[in-house]
């Protein structure tokens, strides 16, 4: 352990503030408390400066903007006025006269409409005069917080008043002038000079006000933007700062890290690689939670390296007994244990048996038999969990007690379910006791040895199982075709040193569609269950049935005598015919026909004899049906097939 006391004050004063010597939590712990102080701090920078450039924005877009929209439109009502003017002074008729004074006086309403907004604030609705359609409802904040604002508003209300008297002394003079034919025009021409100075007058009023709102609209986008330089230059110092401080702080608190870390590093890139060399400890050169974990992980080494050797050897061995084997001198060897079964659940999950050692008599088992028929009499089977009778003793009722050996008993979990159980067997020692803690330990690498090979053990079962579902038709369970096309040659092989025949049988059920059409494929299927099971009955052991395809069953009599097969065939139908199978209508007979060759009699060509065999069943079913008949050479004509 390293003397912080021959250390230099200041190399101390560095350990101190970079936490080298505090337990790993509390260095986190502080650091994490660094990390977040400069996150606080740049947030705290954001927020002021957000917040700042939230208001300046909120007065642009809820104050700035619509006011001026709202100036430009009195703007523009005040220069319509004028054209209005205008074109009603070179007006014709009375009637013109009084449209144009009447659209002057909407315009000067909409004037006095857009002044009320900007007074009070709230919406204010843009209609056409000419279609009398809304162009655009406006929403404004009032302007009475601003001084400028308001002097605006008085004014243009007050030139408003002038506007409207000019106006009408205008339009009077107009109208008495186009209606009596008598009124002065040097009269008419001066009030329309008026009106026309008056709307110049509010014009620039106006111009005037729309121009302090830009000026005001620029300093705002002008505060934003050195708001937003100013707090990009602070965040970027603090950033600096905070990086700067945070590598310094990484650097020290990684060098307490690094070495011992690095060593074992190595060592597992060694184990990975398999070239480990045990003698090669990691060294120990403090007492914190490194140094207990150099300690740990030495011990370790010894143990994954043995388990990585062990998983990797299995993983290529062939056979599933080959694993059960390796698993087997594992225990012996590893683990020390010399007494064991081990057995496996078979995929029907009803029946277990003893796979390793490979010759286990039944009597030689410490369990009562009945188990391996009944998988669920087993503890350890049904409960999914370790049995161990030194914990409990006489736990299993199934274990012979009067063996006076100690069981520990372990579940092989397989795919969400116990796939075999792993029986380990202790005798008591002279003094008639077994060393409980010796067990534990002995079973716990056991154990460890066991779950590296489940996934194994899955795998290779997943395989077989795969096979046999790929050889065999899920329905019947019997074989299909493409087993017949994998296995002929072996087949033939076979009969051909042994120098007997082969009977090749065509099974097909007699109406088998009628049943489909009235009844449903639900008892069709059950039929073709029956179908099967009956002909697997009838036929030998060694016989092999095979389900050639829809309602056609093919049966392969092995080692016959020339002329049996009829024999066999024969014996199938009498027996289809006497079952009577259960149907939603009530009991159903059903007939089957056959047809037979033997191979090599009827052709020395295999799969030409099975066609012999399907072209007598053709004929079977052309001269009646539910009847078994041997093919002859008359039958096959190149007409016909």
């Amino acid at each position: 352990m390293l003397d912080l006391r021959v250390l230099h004050p200041v190399k101390r004063f560095i350990r101190f503030i970079t936490f080298v010597d505090l337990p790993i939590r509390k260095k986190f712990t502080l650091y994490s408390v660094g990390v977040l102080f400069w996150f606080l701090a740049m947030a705290v920078l954001s927020f002021v400066a957000m917040y700042s450039i939230n208001g300046s924005y909120n007065r642009v877009i809820n104050e700035v903007i619509p006011q001026d929209r709202v100036v430009q439109k009195i703007i523009r009502n005040l220069q319509a006025l004028s054209i209005d003017a205008s074109g009603a002074l070179k007006a014709r008729d009375v009637e013109a006269a009084v449209r144009a004074a009447d659209l002057s006086h909407k315009r000067l309403l909409d004037i006095r409409s857009f002044i009320s907004a900007l007074a009070l604030g709230g919406e204010v609705n843009d209609y056409s005069h000419d279609t009398g359609k809304l162009l655009e409802t406006v929403r404004t904040s009032s302007v009475r917080n601003d001084p400028a604002g308001v002097e605006f508003l008085k004014q243009l209300t007050s030139q408003l008043g002038a506007i409207d008297e000019a106006n009408q002394a205008f339009f009077s003079s107009k109208l008495e002038l186009l209606k009596k034919g008598s009124g002065v025009p040097e009269t008419l021409a001066k009030t329309h000079d008026q009106l026309q100075e008056e709307l110049y007058a509010a014009n620039n009023l106006a111009v005037d006000y729309s121009a302090q709102l830009s000026d005001l609209y620029s300093g705002y986008a002008r505060t934003i933007g050195q708001t937003i330089r100013q707090t990009s230059l602070v965040i970027a110092g603090v950033l600096g700062i905070a990086v700067l401080l945070l590598a310094l702080f990484t650097v020290w608190i990684a060098g307490a890290f690094a070495r011992p870390i690095r060593s074992i590093i190595d060592q597992i890139h060694s184990l990975g690689t398999g070239d480990v060399d045990l003698t090669n400890k990691i060294k120990i050169s403090s007492r914190d939670e490194i140094g207990q974990l150099s300690s740990e992980f030495n011990e370790l080494m010894e143990t994954v390296y043995g388990m990585t050797m062990f998983k990797k050897v299995i993983e290529e061995d062939s056979t599933l007994e080959d694993v059960y084997s390796r698993l087997g001198d594992a225990f012996g060897k590893e683990c020390g244990i010399e007494e064991f079964v081990i057995y496996e659940v078979k995929d029907n999950h009803r029946e277990m048996q003893p796979v390793y050692p490979a010759i286990v008599a039944n009597k030689d088992l410490a369990c009562n038999p009945d188990i391996l028929a009944n998988c669920e009499l087993c503890r350890a089977r049904k409960t999914g969990h370790s049995i161990s009778s030194l914990n409990y003793p006489g736990v299993c009722k199934m274990f012979k007690q009067e063996t006076g050996l100690e069981h520990v008993c372990i579940p092989m979990i397989i795919g969400g379910r116990t796939g075999g159980v792993v029986q380990f067997l202790f005798r008591p020692d002279s003094t008639g006791k077994v060393d409980a803690h010796d067990v534990h330990a002995r079973i716990f690498k056991a154990e460890t040895y066991v779950n590296q090979a489940l996934s194994v053990i899955e795998a290779k079962r997943l395989m077989n199982t795969l096979r046999d579902s790929a050889l065999k038709d899920p329905m019947t369970g019997l074989y299909n075709r493409r087993f017949l096309q994998d296995h002929a040659g072996p087949i033939i092989a076979g009969l051909q040193r042994r120098k007997r025949t082969l009977g090749l049988v065509m099974c097909d059920i007699d109406y088998f569609k009628q049943v489909n059409d009235k009844f449903g494929h639900d008892v069709g299927d059950q039929i073709l269950k029956e179908t099967a099971s009956i002909i697997r009955k009838s036929v030998r052991e060694a016989d092999i049935v095979i389900r050639f395809g829809g309602e056609e069953f093919l049966v392969l009599v092995v080692d016959i005598h020339p002329g049996e097969a009829l024999t066999v065939a024969e014996k199938i139908r009498q027996n289809m015919e006497a079952i009577k199978f259960s149907t939603p209508d009530g009991p159903l007979k059903k007939t089957i026909s056959l047809g037979v060759s033997e191979f090599p009699g009827d052709s020395e060509a295999f799969w030409q004899a099975i066609k012999y065999a399907d072209v007598a069943l053709y004929k079977a079913k052309e001269t009646g049906r539910n009847r078994a008949l041997h093919f002859v050479p008359e039958m096959w004509t190149g007409e016909e097939f």
